[in-house]
């Protein structure tokens, strides 16, 4: 007998489990028979109270024990010895995998748990029972692969065919021959219609979203899960709904199948879906049922999503037009290392300034940055260029646009009225189901009553939003607003240099007609512009100057400032500059601290200085040479016997050398000056202006 009064101390363990909810509710009589286990455990003497029974594992697969709480439960037991037997129906309710079964074995023979079947009683400790259970795990796992293969098997020979009923996206629906065709919902076709001919209009998912927000329109989404499995509700649009039916197939009317592979993730061990190449699917049938797009747009719109992705592989393409002043965002190459340009603002004063960066190399191995070109002078040379050399196909780019925005205008107002109209008979369905409903069944009643004013509710508010789009004039344009687009773009000039003009819808248009520019900055900005029919066109700038280039007070300035010094004062020279009209680098009228700053700058000797250098004497100097005071000096020179010249506009004289026997006899004890300071050379501060 293999069961001891050892085993019989310890408790029973009965495990319970059925792959899926359907078997547990369907299947019932394996559910009787693997609660009848517990009669054969109380056989074999557990008293019934000791006998557990761990079904929390109930619809939960058996080919894995990370999810499976019941299991990890069973296992603790048995590892702390707290189990004397494990009851299972067969291995295959224990576990469908080798490595979660044969630590199970391990841990069993380690405690010296018996295992208990339909078919018999085993114990791990034993070799005999021990390869029979090994034999029965690997036989239970294969059992779950010839199972997935079979069903498998079943399901690639339906996609090659193209013939397999799949979960269809919202606005796709099977007929009663199931056939894929488009959903009978006309305010559904309409919803999913928009979604493509606004990523039309504005060229991105996020535009999508921003546009039909701004209409205060909705997408539709069908429930897949839950009570309420394939109900229609109305949501606000998402950007990631919006990339789930741009990227699609199914819209373009392809079947495809295996567009995805799930493998594990290394460490976690679980699955994620892994987008493949298309040479990979399993199955690809383009044209297979009706959709709301060709293929061809359907390649063209992931080539433009694709483009989208700033950061796409290596090459930085380029976005969408943004709202940045730089006109050529995303379409500027560089033409020393051929990588794309990015792009930088810097603030000037009261707005930005575009700047076209090559720093691709910068970023992924730390190199100086290759270019960088100043962004005004291309924009300002290609906006030209479209508007002298472009006009006619600028014409039609800009009708394109009139007639665009006008076909969005009527969409989004089809878009409401059609709101408006599914909740009218939302509303009335819900009247009809009330009215005819039992008064006395009062339960219902409160419930259809409450159902009806929820949709009146609905009602009244898509009828105000369609009031208020109709008052705002966000609905169909009237023909004043058609006639003036119009007018705009018949005058290509006028539409561009219009201040009206957003950035963004300027972007566009250059992107409508230009295809890259590729830029070159060595002594001058070279710009090759490349046009989407063809056209080259090479444009030649001088580089911008720098701003302390810009602000630098000009030569001309400078050398009749030079000149001047011989003669005259700051003050002086200040007023002769002003008089013949010159200006200093800022624009500003020249004073005399900007021509002393001008002079420091420029290293010019100043006019006291110069007067030094032809041997005329301060104050002081002369003073002592003649053995007399100051105010001496300054009475001579009033009464012409000695000559001086005016040195700065303090007041200041230089004096000639005295001639000889000028100098006065001194009586009585010698006189001695006061030593004044010595006289200031210019170093004063300058008072603005700028070199």
């Amino acid at each position: 007998m293999k069961v001891t009064a050892a085993h019989l101390a310890r408790d029973a363990y009965l495990y319970i489990r059925q792959s899926s909810l359907k078997q547990v509710l369907n299947n019932t009589e394996s559910t009787v028979r693997q609660y009848g286990l517990k009669e054969r455990a109380v056989a074999l003497g557990w008293p019934a109270d000791r006998i557990h029974v761990i079904d929390t594992d109930q619809g939960q697969s058996g080919a894995s024990a990370a999810d499976r709480e019941g299991f990890q439960r069973l296992v603790t037991e048995v590892g702390m010895g707290h189990a004397g037997i494990v009851l299972g129906l067969e291995v295959s309710r224990l576990a469908r995998n080798n490595s979660d079964w044969h630590r199970l074995l391990e841990i069993c023979a380690m405690s010296g748990t018996l295992i208990l079947d339909e078919d018999g009683l085993y114990d791990p400790c034993d070799f005999n029972d021990r390869l029979l259970l090994g034999l029965k795990g690997s036989l239970s796992e294969a059992e779950l692969h010839l199972l997935k293969a079979r069903l498998r098997g079943g399901q690639l020979s339906k996609a090659r065919r193209g013939e397999l009923v799949s979960p269809l996206p919202i606005g796709l629906v099977y007929d009663p021959a199931g056939k894929a065709v488009l959903d009978p919902d006309a305010a559904i076709q309409q919803a999913i219609r928009a979604v493509f001919e606004l990523f039309d209009a504005t060229g991105s998912a996020t535009g999508v979203v921003k546009a039909l927000n701004a209409e205060g329109l909705r997408l539709p989404r069908r429930i897949a899960h839950g009570p309420d499995k394939g109900t229609i509700v109305w949501a606000a649009p998402a950007h990631s709904r919006i990339l789930k039916i741009l990227h699609n197939p199914r819209y373009a009317g392809a079947f495809f199948y295996g567009r995805y592979q799930h493998k594990p993730t290394p460490g976690t061990g679980r699955s994620g879906p892994k987008l493949v190449p298309r040479d990979q699917w399993v199955a690809f049938f383009p044209d297979h049922h009706p959709g709301y797009i060709t293929f061809d747009k359907y390649e063209a719109n992931q080539a433009k999503l694709a483009a989208n992705a700033v950061a796409h592989a290596k090459d930085r393409r380029h976005g969408p037009a943004r709202e940045g002043p730089a006109l050529l965002q995303g379409i500027v190459v560089c033409g020393i290392c051929g990588r794309r340009m990015t792009v930088r603002y810097h603030q000037r004063k009261d707005r930005l300034e575009p700047e076209y960066v090559c720093q691709a190399q910068g970023i992924e191995y730390g190199n100086p940055i290759c270019q960088r070109v100043h962004g005004a002078v291309v924009d300002a040379a290609v906006g030209e260029l479209l508007v002298t050399a472009l006009t006619p196909l600028a014409v039609q780019a800009a009708l394109a646009v009139a007639d665009e925005l006008a076909a969005r205008a009527d969409e989004a107002d089809r878009l409401r009225a059609v709101a408006v109209e599914r909740a009218q008979y939302q509303a009335d369905l819900a009247r009809r189901r009330y009215l005819a409903v039992d008064p006395d069944n009062r339960l219902v009643a409160t419930s259809l009553e409450a159902d009806w004013n929820q949709t009146l509710r609905d009602l009244a508010e898509a009828t105000e939003t369609y009031k208020k789009a109709k008052t705002a004039g966000t609905g169909v344009l009237d023909d004043t607003q058609r006639a003036r687009i119009t007018s705009l773009a018949r005058d290509f000039p006028a539409l561009w240099a219009n201040a009206d003009t957003p950035d963004r819808e300027r972007k566009r248009l250059v992107r409508l007609l230009v295809t890259d520019v590729t830029l070159i900055r060595a002594e001058q900005i070279t710009a090759h512009v490349r046009l989407t029919g063809g056209q080259e066109h090479t444009l030649v700038r001088p580089v911008p100057l720098a701003s302390w280039q810009i602000r630098q007070t000009p030569p001309e300035v400078v050398a009749a400032i030079d000149e001047l010094l011989e003669d005259h004062t700051d003050r002086q020279i200040a007023a002769i500059l002003t008089e013949r009209g010159h200006l200093s680098g800022l624009g500003q009228a020249l004073s005399p601290g900007i021509v002393k700053h001008i002079r420091r700058a420029y290293r010019l000797r100043s006019h006291p200085q110069r007067l030094a250098d032809q041997g005329m004497l301060s104050l002081n100097e002369i003073a002592r040479r003649l053995g007399i005071g100051l105010k001496t000096v300054k009475h001579w020179r009033d009464r012409g016997l000695l000559t001086g010249r005016l040195a700065n506009d303090k007041g200041e004289y230089l004096y000639y050398p005295p001639p000889p026997g000028l100098a006065r006899p001194r009586i009585g004890r010698p006189h001695h000056p006061r030593a004044p300071a010595p006289e200031e050379t210019p170093t004063e501060s300058a008072q603005g202006g700028a070199v």
